[in-house]
Protein backbone atom coordinates (compact mmCIF):
# COMPACT_ATOMS: atom_id res chain seq x y z
CA UNK A 1 0.00 0.00 0.00
CA UNK A 2 1.31 3.06 -0.91
CA UNK A 3 1.87 6.21 1.29
CA UNK A 4 -1.09 8.30 -0.51
CA UNK A 5 -3.06 4.99 0.22
CA UNK A 6 -2.15 5.03 3.77
CA UNK A 7 -3.19 8.17 4.41
CA UNK A 8 -6.52 7.95 2.64
CA UNK A 9 -7.57 4.81 4.58
CA UNK A 10 -6.68 6.54 7.75
CA UNK A 11 -8.09 9.90 7.11
CA UNK A 12 -11.45 7.98 6.46
CA UNK A 13 -11.17 6.29 9.91
CA UNK A 14 -10.78 9.90 11.22
CA UNK A 15 -13.75 11.19 9.51
CA UNK A 16 -15.84 8.26 10.28
CA UNK A 17 -14.98 8.27 14.01
CA UNK A 18 -15.91 11.62 14.24
CA UNK A 19 -19.88 11.31 15.30
CA UNK A 20 -18.87 8.27 17.75
CA UNK A 21 -15.73 10.79 19.32
CA UNK A 22 -18.83 13.23 19.40
CA UNK A 23 -21.22 10.99 21.15
CA UNK A 24 -18.44 9.18 23.70
CA UNK A 25 -17.43 12.39 24.82
CA UNK A 26 -20.77 13.83 25.16
CA UNK A 27 -21.60 10.31 27.68
CA UNK A 28 -17.98 10.77 29.31
CA UNK A 29 -19.03 14.78 30.65
CA UNK A 30 -22.25 13.37 31.33
CA UNK A 31 -20.99 10.29 33.24
CA UNK A 32 -18.55 12.24 35.35
CA UNK A 33 -21.34 14.51 36.83
CA UNK A 34 -22.39 11.25 38.14
CA UNK A 35 -25.70 11.08 35.45
CA UNK A 36 -26.02 7.92 33.17
CA UNK A 37 -27.83 8.47 30.14
CA UNK A 38 -28.89 5.65 27.76
CA UNK A 39 -30.57 7.29 25.56
CA UNK A 40 -27.88 7.79 23.46
CA UNK A 41 -28.85 5.14 20.27
CA UNK A 42 -32.51 7.05 20.10
CA UNK A 43 -30.93 10.21 20.54
CA UNK A 44 -28.19 9.76 17.61
CA UNK A 45 -31.46 8.61 15.14
CA UNK A 46 -33.66 11.32 16.03
CA UNK A 47 -30.94 13.81 15.90
CA UNK A 48 -29.75 12.77 12.63
CA UNK A 49 -33.44 12.61 10.97
CA UNK A 50 -34.32 16.22 12.51
CA UNK A 51 -31.19 17.38 10.94
CA UNK A 52 -31.56 16.43 8.27
CA UNK A 53 -34.97 17.51 7.59
CA UNK A 54 -34.60 21.01 8.61
CA UNK A 55 -31.37 21.12 6.31
CA UNK A 56 -33.40 19.58 3.66
CA UNK A 57 -36.28 22.38 4.07
CA UNK A 58 -34.40 25.48 4.77
CA UNK A 59 -30.67 24.18 2.56
CA UNK A 60 -29.16 25.61 5.79
CA UNK A 61 -26.67 23.43 7.14
CA UNK A 62 -25.95 25.38 10.18
CA UNK A 63 -29.86 25.22 10.95
CA UNK A 64 -29.88 21.65 10.70
CA UNK A 65 -26.81 21.23 12.82
CA UNK A 66 -28.49 23.16 15.44
CA UNK A 67 -31.48 21.19 15.33
CA UNK A 68 -30.10 17.92 15.74
CA UNK A 69 -27.87 19.50 18.59
CA UNK A 70 -30.70 21.23 20.27
CA UNK A 71 -32.51 17.19 19.95
CA UNK A 72 -29.59 16.12 21.65
CA UNK A 73 -29.40 18.50 24.43
CA UNK A 74 -33.61 18.07 24.81
CA UNK A 75 -33.64 14.39 25.41
CA UNK A 76 -30.62 14.72 27.64
CA UNK A 77 -32.62 16.66 29.85
CA UNK A 78 -35.57 14.96 29.96
CA UNK A 79 -33.13 12.23 31.17
CA UNK A 80 -31.79 14.90 33.53
CA UNK A 81 -34.78 16.18 35.10
CA UNK A 82 -36.73 12.25 35.53
CA UNK A 83 -33.70 11.37 37.07
CA UNK A 84 -31.99 14.08 38.98
CA UNK A 85 -35.03 15.86 40.60
CA UNK A 86 -38.06 13.28 40.33
CA UNK A 87 -35.91 10.28 41.37
CA UNK A 88 -37.05 7.56 38.99
CA UNK A 89 -34.37 5.61 37.65
CA UNK A 90 -31.35 7.05 35.04
CA UNK A 91 -31.50 3.42 33.50
CA UNK A 92 -35.08 2.77 33.13
CA UNK A 93 -35.55 6.35 31.74
CA UNK A 94 -32.84 6.47 29.06
CA UNK A 95 -33.69 2.74 28.03
CA UNK A 96 -37.38 4.24 27.49
CA UNK A 97 -35.95 7.23 25.82
CA UNK A 98 -33.77 5.45 23.42
CA UNK A 99 -36.74 3.16 22.32
CA UNK A 100 -38.89 6.25 21.93
CA UNK A 101 -36.86 8.38 20.25
CA UNK A 102 -35.89 5.48 17.45
CA UNK A 103 -39.77 4.76 16.84
CA UNK A 104 -40.05 8.96 16.31
CA UNK A 105 -37.28 9.15 14.17
CA UNK A 106 -38.33 6.66 11.77
CA UNK A 107 -42.10 7.49 11.75
CA UNK A 108 -41.43 11.00 11.29
CA UNK A 109 -38.76 10.69 8.58
CA UNK A 110 -40.49 8.14 6.80
CA UNK A 111 -41.36 11.24 3.92
CA UNK A 112 -37.61 12.25 3.45
CA UNK A 113 -36.29 8.49 3.36
CA UNK A 114 -33.95 8.54 0.15
CA UNK A 115 -34.47 12.10 -0.76
CA UNK A 116 -30.95 13.69 -1.42
CA UNK A 117 -30.47 17.21 0.57
CA UNK A 118 -27.23 19.04 1.24
CA UNK A 119 -24.03 17.67 2.90
CA UNK A 120 -21.68 19.54 4.40
CA UNK A 121 -18.56 19.73 1.92
CA UNK A 122 -14.64 19.52 2.79
CA UNK A 123 -13.20 22.00 4.15
CA UNK A 124 -9.23 21.84 3.35
CA UNK A 125 -7.50 23.90 6.05
CA UNK A 126 -5.25 26.39 3.91
CA UNK A 127 -1.98 25.54 3.69
CA UNK A 128 -2.12 22.97 6.53
CA UNK A 129 -3.61 20.49 3.81
CA UNK A 130 -0.96 20.39 1.53
CA UNK A 131 1.06 18.87 4.29
CA UNK A 132 2.39 15.24 2.69
CA UNK A 133 0.43 12.04 4.13
CA UNK A 134 -0.19 14.39 7.70
CA UNK A 135 -2.75 16.93 5.17
CA UNK A 136 -5.17 14.54 4.08
CA UNK A 137 -4.63 12.41 7.64
CA UNK A 138 -6.20 15.70 9.50
CA UNK A 139 -6.95 18.62 7.37
CA UNK A 140 -9.06 17.52 4.64
CA UNK A 141 -12.43 17.48 6.13
CA UNK A 142 -15.37 18.72 6.99
CA UNK A 143 -15.67 20.97 9.73
CA UNK A 144 -18.15 18.51 11.91
CA UNK A 145 -14.35 16.27 11.84
CA UNK A 146 -11.99 19.14 12.99
CA UNK A 147 -15.24 20.03 15.30
CA UNK A 148 -14.83 16.29 17.03
CA UNK A 149 -10.86 16.35 17.31
CA UNK A 150 -11.36 19.95 18.93
CA UNK A 151 -13.75 18.79 21.77
CA UNK A 152 -11.40 16.11 22.62
CA UNK A 153 -9.18 18.30 23.83
CA UNK A 154 -10.76 20.62 24.84
CA UNK A 155 -12.93 18.54 27.45
CA UNK A 156 -9.56 16.99 28.39
CA UNK A 157 -8.18 20.22 29.61
CA UNK A 158 -11.52 21.31 31.05
CA UNK A 159 -12.03 18.10 33.16
CA UNK A 160 -8.10 18.11 34.26
CA UNK A 161 -7.33 21.40 34.44
CA UNK A 162 -10.37 24.02 35.11
CA UNK A 163 -11.55 24.36 38.52
CA UNK A 164 -14.74 24.04 37.11
CA UNK A 165 -13.75 20.79 35.82
CA UNK A 166 -12.69 20.17 39.52
CA UNK A 167 -16.12 20.90 40.61
CA UNK A 168 -17.88 18.34 37.87
CA UNK A 169 -15.41 15.68 39.10
CA UNK A 170 -16.24 16.06 42.98
CA UNK A 171 -20.15 16.47 41.80
CA UNK A 172 -19.44 12.62 40.11
CA UNK A 173 -17.28 11.30 42.83
CA UNK A 174 -19.37 12.88 46.11
CA UNK A 175 -22.36 15.20 45.49
CA UNK A 176 -22.74 14.93 49.34
CA UNK A 177 -19.32 16.69 50.33
CA UNK A 178 -19.46 18.94 47.06
CA UNK A 179 -23.46 20.51 48.44
CA UNK A 180 -21.84 20.85 51.66
CA UNK A 181 -19.06 23.01 50.37
CA UNK A 182 -21.96 25.13 47.79
CA UNK A 183 -22.17 24.02 45.16
CA UNK A 184 -25.61 23.06 43.76
CA UNK A 185 -25.02 18.99 43.06
CA UNK A 186 -28.18 18.55 41.31
CA UNK A 187 -28.10 21.54 39.03
CA UNK A 188 -24.25 21.14 38.23
CA UNK A 189 -25.22 17.38 37.24
CA UNK A 190 -28.47 18.73 35.15
CA UNK A 191 -26.47 20.90 33.01
CA UNK A 192 -23.80 18.75 32.15
CA UNK A 193 -26.34 15.83 30.85
CA UNK A 194 -27.84 18.80 28.66
CA UNK A 195 -23.80 19.92 27.60
CA UNK A 196 -23.32 15.70 27.06
CA UNK A 197 -26.77 15.90 25.56
CA UNK A 198 -25.81 18.79 22.47
CA UNK A 199 -22.70 16.72 21.80
CA UNK A 200 -25.03 13.72 21.10
CA UNK A 201 -27.00 15.57 18.60
CA UNK A 202 -24.09 17.17 17.32
CA UNK A 203 -23.06 12.89 16.36
CA UNK A 204 -26.61 12.58 15.19
CA UNK A 205 -26.52 15.57 12.81
CA UNK A 206 -22.60 15.05 11.68
CA UNK A 207 -24.19 11.27 10.60
CA UNK A 208 -26.79 12.79 8.22
CA UNK A 209 -25.19 15.40 7.16
CA UNK A 210 -21.40 14.58 6.92
CA UNK A 211 -20.69 10.31 7.23
CA UNK A 212 -23.91 9.73 5.58
CA UNK A 213 -25.75 12.29 4.29
CA UNK A 214 -29.53 11.75 3.69
CA UNK A 215 -32.02 9.88 5.86
CA UNK A 216 -33.30 6.25 5.33
CA UNK A 217 -34.23 2.85 7.08
CA UNK A 218 -31.75 1.87 8.21
CA UNK A 219 -29.88 5.19 8.25
CA UNK A 220 -26.73 3.30 9.31
CA UNK A 221 -26.34 4.78 12.53
CA UNK A 222 -28.02 2.11 14.51
CA UNK A 223 -26.16 0.43 17.31
CA UNK A 224 -23.59 3.42 17.38
CA UNK A 225 -25.11 4.65 20.70
CA UNK A 226 -24.68 1.45 22.62
CA UNK A 227 -20.86 1.05 21.20
CA UNK A 228 -20.44 4.95 22.70
CA UNK A 229 -21.60 3.99 26.03
CA UNK A 230 -19.14 1.17 25.44
CA UNK A 231 -16.13 3.03 24.82
CA UNK A 232 -16.83 5.36 27.89
CA UNK A 233 -15.81 2.44 29.48
CA UNK A 234 -13.31 0.94 27.90
CA UNK A 235 -11.55 4.71 28.08
CA UNK A 236 -11.87 5.13 32.07
CA UNK A 237 -13.62 7.76 31.48
CA UNK A 238 -11.32 10.42 30.31
CA UNK A 239 -12.02 12.02 27.33
CA UNK A 240 -8.86 11.23 25.48
CA UNK A 241 -8.75 7.62 25.95
CA UNK A 242 -12.01 7.62 24.64
CA UNK A 243 -11.26 8.80 21.64
CA UNK A 244 -8.85 6.55 21.25
CA UNK A 245 -11.71 3.71 21.41
CA UNK A 246 -13.95 5.75 18.91
CA UNK A 247 -10.68 5.98 16.70
CA UNK A 248 -10.06 1.81 17.34
CA UNK A 249 -13.98 1.08 16.24
CA UNK A 250 -13.99 3.14 13.14
CA UNK A 251 -10.93 1.31 12.16
CA UNK A 252 -12.76 -1.83 12.63
CA UNK A 253 -15.25 -0.85 10.33
CA UNK A 254 -13.26 0.86 7.63
CA UNK A 255 -11.43 -2.47 7.43
CA UNK A 256 -14.43 -4.45 7.39
CA UNK A 257 -15.09 -2.26 4.05
CA UNK A 258 -11.49 -3.31 2.93
CA UNK A 259 -11.60 -6.55 3.27
CA UNK A 260 -15.19 -6.90 1.60
CA UNK A 261 -13.51 -5.77 -1.21
CA UNK A 262 -10.38 -8.59 -1.06
CA UNK A 263 -13.06 -11.02 -0.32
CA UNK A 264 -16.01 -10.79 -2.34
CA UNK A 265 -17.50 -14.10 -2.05
CA UNK A 266 -18.30 -13.36 1.72
CA UNK A 267 -21.79 -11.65 2.07
CA UNK A 268 -21.62 -8.27 2.89
CA UNK A 269 -23.27 -8.24 6.08
CA UNK A 270 -20.82 -10.49 7.63
CA UNK A 271 -18.12 -7.07 7.08
CA UNK A 272 -20.61 -4.42 8.13
CA UNK A 273 -22.00 -6.50 11.38
CA UNK A 274 -18.11 -7.95 12.56
CA UNK A 275 -16.59 -5.01 14.42
CA UNK A 276 -19.33 -5.31 16.60
CA UNK A 277 -18.37 -8.41 18.26
CA UNK A 278 -14.91 -7.69 17.63
CA UNK A 279 -15.43 -4.04 19.55
CA UNK A 280 -16.95 -5.81 22.59
CA UNK A 281 -14.74 -8.56 22.07
CA UNK A 282 -11.52 -6.27 23.22
CA UNK A 283 -13.84 -4.19 25.57
CA UNK A 284 -14.57 -7.10 27.63
CA UNK A 285 -10.92 -7.80 27.77
CA UNK A 286 -10.08 -4.57 28.23
CA UNK A 287 -12.45 -4.40 31.30
CA UNK A 288 -10.93 -7.87 33.02
CA UNK A 289 -7.61 -6.64 32.12
CA UNK A 290 -8.57 -3.76 34.17
CA UNK A 291 -10.12 -5.60 36.73
CA UNK A 292 -6.93 -7.17 37.14
CA UNK A 293 -8.24 -10.66 37.16
CA UNK A 294 -5.02 -13.02 37.60
CA UNK A 295 -6.52 -15.35 35.29
CA UNK A 296 -7.63 -12.88 32.79
CA UNK A 297 -4.25 -11.14 32.88
CA UNK A 298 -2.34 -14.24 32.91
CA UNK A 299 -3.88 -15.26 29.18
CA UNK A 300 -4.09 -12.04 28.08
CA UNK A 301 -1.65 -10.86 25.28
CA UNK A 302 1.42 -8.71 27.06
CA UNK A 303 0.36 -5.83 24.41
CA UNK A 304 -3.31 -5.85 25.54
CA UNK A 305 -1.92 -6.14 29.38
CA UNK A 306 0.05 -3.21 28.81
CA UNK A 307 -2.67 -1.19 27.32
CA UNK A 308 -4.93 -2.08 29.88
CA UNK A 309 -2.69 -0.09 31.90
CA UNK A 310 -2.78 2.63 30.17
CA UNK A 311 -6.30 2.94 29.59
CA UNK A 312 -7.61 1.72 33.00
CA UNK A 313 -9.68 4.08 35.01
CA UNK A 314 -12.43 3.79 37.34
CA UNK A 315 -16.28 5.04 37.52
CA UNK A 316 -17.19 8.25 39.31
CA UNK A 317 -18.26 6.86 42.96
CA UNK A 318 -21.65 8.16 42.30
CA UNK A 319 -22.57 7.51 38.48
CA UNK A 320 -26.19 6.30 38.81
CA UNK A 321 -26.76 7.11 42.18
CA UNK A 322 -29.41 9.76 43.11
CA UNK A 323 -28.63 12.98 45.21
CA UNK A 324 -30.94 14.38 47.73
CA UNK A 325 -30.16 17.40 49.25
CA UNK A 326 -32.21 16.68 52.19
Amino acid sequence: MSEIDLAVLLGSVVAGAAPIVLASVGETITEKSGVINLSLDGSILLSAMVAFVISYETQNLLLGFAGGAAVGGLIAAIVGIFSIYLGQSQVAVGFVLTLTAKDLAYFFGNPYARLYGPQAAPWPVPWLHKIPFLGELFFSHSVMIYVSIFMIFFWWWYLQRTPLGLRIRAVGEHPQAAYARGTNSRLAQLRYTVMGGLLVGLAGATFSLCIKPGWGRPQGAEGTGWIALAIVIFGGWHPVRVAFGAYLFSFLQVMGIQFQGLWPSVPSQVFQVAPFPLMIFTLVLMYAAQQGSSDAVSKAPSWLRRLAQVLSGTAPASLGKPFRPE
